[in-house]
């Protein structure tokens, strides 16, 4: 087995977490110096795959095909991918659009490329011509890797890029290798590169809930060793079964499916289907004998509504991300399973930096403390000064190794998020006097009822508790007196009409379980706008509510308000006597 000193501190660093999962947290953890050139492709992964026979990735069909791939046969594949892909012109300091689905030459394309210096830009493939148009031209790319199904969405896209093309000829497209599996005698092997720690290693383009999608640059620090951290929180152990519900393309896939499982070196589970089957799931867990489980608020909240059943026997920790939990949704999994759906936060521009770590107590409703080797201050938005409640900062005099480089191509935003000293994450939270970490919402998501401050996550959070409602999305509806009153968008649950009657229950519900001035004011019933990520884009339903109120006083056609309600009259006198 190969060791290099980057490597050496490397792993320490690592077996350090992995001890604190036992120990409990490392208040002496500091990240490692891997020096200053580091490529975790060579430096690491290769490493640990030397003669290692153990399964890396497991991909499971809807149809019950599945195959394996060990890490000995996943780094020979890829060091061959790798000299294939030099051979087709893609160089060091390339960008490589990377545009697949969850398949095996997903994760050996990453590593290749990752091998040849160039740099990843994962893309959806739900992208269309459009917007694959933006990211090629905003993103320099010079290389388009994507299967034969998704290769004509390129043919209204222009630019002068390379195409490769996986699964069948495409006339303009280069051929990915059929076979990786014998050696190629063709021609020269790769090209030997050295990469510097902090050069471009991933771009990833942010969801793009408010404005047209941010381009995120990390280097082969801030993503490879960064995830350290996010393998802490996720409680990964070597020999593990982790699986993670997340689509390729986004910076969640890079977190629980390539750099945090094989930095612990578990075993990549991925279950692929069409459409949402929470039986078909549960049995899968059970089947490979999954001990890691990770899933955003949406994938947990349609289990609920399931019948969860026992819990899957070899089931360690679970987990969730990507939006704020819901504590009913804690508990509810909790009662059935006996585990407890551990939180955490981060973002696209971070790796992990917030969490309950495993063996933790868990305080529901809170993202827990700042994980290893990060320091989190709030900071009060209009003031700039630190208190027990503000916005996510980080410090940049003691700057986190898992923090982005920056903006591609924006030295404008990238200097704005960096301001005044400290990383500015855009999200509003609270502190407790234990230390525990509880999101408010986004910077822009809170706004003024009255005088008062109104939390959408809060109020989303009690919506939740009643049966009617299975997603909701709150947002100021402006009101001549009040300034603004709450209004909430349901996506109602099996069983349930968007009726007057369900109207009633959802609004009495919240006159009951909120303070007056967040009690729900509006309610109307329908699918939630989204990003093709799954995040709700409450800027759409904000414009909607401000285009409502400069036409008129009247209640949307689908809106149902607390005033044509009788049973209400009282609330919404007693919520209009001065406090």
């Amino acid at each position: 087995m190969r060791s290099v000193p980057s490597t050496d501190a490397y792993r320490a660093a690592r077996d350090q977490l992995l001890r604190a999962l036992d120990e409990g947290t490392p208040a002496s953890f500091r990240w490692p110096d891997v020096g200053a050139e580091f490529n975790w492709a060579t430096d690491w992964f290769d490493v640990i795959a030397g003669g290692n026979d153990r399964v890396a990735l497991w991909i499971v069909e809807e149809d019950g095909t599945e195959s394996t791939t060990t890490f000995a046969e996943m780094a020979r594949r890829s060091e061959r991918l790798a000299t294939h892909l030099s051979r087709l012109g893609v160089a060091q300091g390339d960008h490589v659009l990377l545009m697949l689905g969850n398949q095996a030459e997903l994760w050996e394309t990453m590593l290749a490329v990752m091998k040849l210096g160039a740099v990843i830009l994962p893309t959806s493939t739900m992208l269309e011509a459009h917007d694959l148009q933006d990211r090629v031209v905003r993103g320099s790319v010079a290389h388009v890797i994507t299967t034969v199904g998704e290769a004509p969405k390129f043919d209204a896209v222009d630019g002068d890029f390379g195409r490769i093309v996986i699964g069948g000829a495409v006339d303009g497209w280069s051929d990915y290798p059929d076979s990786l599996v014998e050696p190629d005698e063709a021609g020269p092997a790769r090209p030997s590169v050295l990469t510097r720690a902090d050069d471009p290693c991933l771009i990833y383009f942010t969801s793009g809930t408010t404005s047209k999608p941010k381009m995120v640059v990390h280097t082969h620090t801030s993503y490879p060793v960064g995830h350290l951290s996010t393998m802490y929180w996720l409680g990964l152990t070597p020999g593990d079964v982790q699986l993670a519900i997340s689509s390729p393309g986004w910076g969640k896939h890079a977190w629980s499916c390539f750099f945090s499982p094989w930095i612990a070196e578990s075993t990549v589970f991925v279950y692929n289907y069409g459409r949402f089957d929470a039986k078909g799931l549960l049995s899968q867990l059970e089947r490979a004998q999954v001990t890691t489980f990770c899933a955003p608020p949406t994938v947990w909240r349609l289990l609920i509504q399931a019948d969860l059943g026992p819990r899957p026997s070899a089931l360690r920790e679970i987990v969730s991300a990507g939006e704020p939990l819901n504590p009913e949704v804690i508990a509810r999994v909790g009662d059935a399973w006996g585990l407890t759906i551990r939180d955490g936060y981060g973002q696209t521009e971070t790796t992990a930096i917030i969490g309950n770590p495993p063996g933790s107590a868990v305080k529901p409703g809170s993202m827990g403390l700042p994980l290893p080797g990060v320091t989190v201050t709030l900071l009060d938005p209009l003031t700039g000064e630190p208190g027990d409640e503000g916005e996510v900062c980080l410090d940049l005099a003691d700057r986190p190794l898992n923090l982005m480089a920056g903006y591609f191509g924006d030295p404008a935003r990238t200097s704005d998020s960096m301001r005044d000293g400290f990383f500015h994450t855009g999200d509003v939270a609270s502190r407790d006097e234990d230390g525990f970490i509880t999101f408010i919402g986004r910077t822009d998501d809170i706004f003024k009822s009255s005088d008062y401050k109104v939390s959408p996550f809060e109020v989303e959070s009690v919506l939740l508790e009643h049966p009617a409602v299975a997603e909701s999305a709150v947002v100021p509806a402006p009101d001549d007196v009040k300034l603004n009153v709450v209004k909430a968008y349901v996506t109602l649950a099996a069983g349930w009409e968007p009726s007057a009657e369900t109207a009633l229950a959802v609004l009495s519900h919240a006159r009951t379980a909120l303070p007056a001035y967040e009690r729900v004011r509006r309610v109307e019933f329908g699918p939630l706008p989204k990003t093709i990520s799954g995040k709700i884009r409450r800027v759409e339903l904000r414009d909607r509510e401000e285009q409502a109120a400069l036409a008129g006083a009247e209640p949307l056609a689908d809106e149902w308000r607390d005033s044509q309600f009788p049973e209400l009259a009282g609330d919404r006198a007693s919520a209009s006597r001065p406090r």
